[in-house]
């Protein structure tokens, strides 16, 4: 048996019968990808395994490495209000990342994002797959993207296709949007505002989904958006 040192796949990780915690366990100790030396922690999906949506991003920024925790940052809380909005609950939904480990540089006393490479993502790609058998989400959203060339091939491109539905088999309804680190980059208030709405436009797309899927009286964590 190769150490997980060695390991170029995180694969032969996954436990069989894999459960959210189980993952979760495994996960921590991950090595297959050398990101592991520079990240903090092990940064794992959150939510319930009942959760009827699925958001990937791309991978834990500097605050969500240091948490453990993803979406908890800036780029998070504008998510969290964004799905509020929407008429999302963000206590019913999934949320995680691609890559479960913060790729990054130095720029003086702070640590920017990197973008991972295509082997990092494939490294850490079966935790997402598990992720993805154990919830079994009926709509998956990618934001970014690099969530969405990672699940969707690499000549997708959010510019053009964001707030569509893609046919995948990854789940029922599958569609990307920007990722809300990018609203907050946005060069002036005008042009947040702006992006703000788009983004909050496309996540009700998904709480109309949820709402044309389930009889409101037995599924209750999202209510209809204006």
């Amino acid at each position: 048996m190769r150490i997980t040192s060695e390991l170029t796949t995180a694969a032969p990780l996954v436990p069989d019968r894999p459960t959210l915690p189980k993952l979760t366990v495994a996960a921590a100790g991950c090595r297959a990808c050398p990101l592991w030396k520079s990240g903090t922690q092990t940064v794992f999906g959150e939510g319930q395994r009942t959760a009827k949506v699925m958001f990937v991003g791309e991978q834990p920024g500097n605050d969500e490495d240091l948490a453990g925790r993803p979406f908890v940052g800036p780029a998070g809380r504008l998510l969290d209000r964004a799905l509020e909005e929407a008429g999302i609950d963000r206590a019913q939904v999934y949320v995680t990342n691609v890559v479960k480990h913060f790729k990054w540089e130095p720029r003086g006393k702070r640590r920017i994002h990197k973008k991972p490479s295509a082997r990092e993502i494939a490294a850490c790609r079966p935790w997402l797959d598990a992720e993805l058998e154990v919830v079994k989400p009926q709509v998956l959203v990618c934001l970014g993207a690099s969530a969405a060339q990672a699940l969707l091939g690499r000549e997708f491109r959010v510019s053009q296709q964001r707030g569509q539905l893609i046919d995948s088999p990854l789940a029922p309804h599958v569609l990307a949007t920007v990722h809300p680190s990018s609203i907050l980059r946005a060069p002036d208030d005008e042009s947040r505002r702006a992006e703000r709405k788009k983004f909050i436009d496309d996540l009700k797309k998904v709480s109309r989904i949820i709402l044309a899927r389930f009889d409101r009286g037995h599924f209750t964590p999202f209510r209809q958006a204006s």
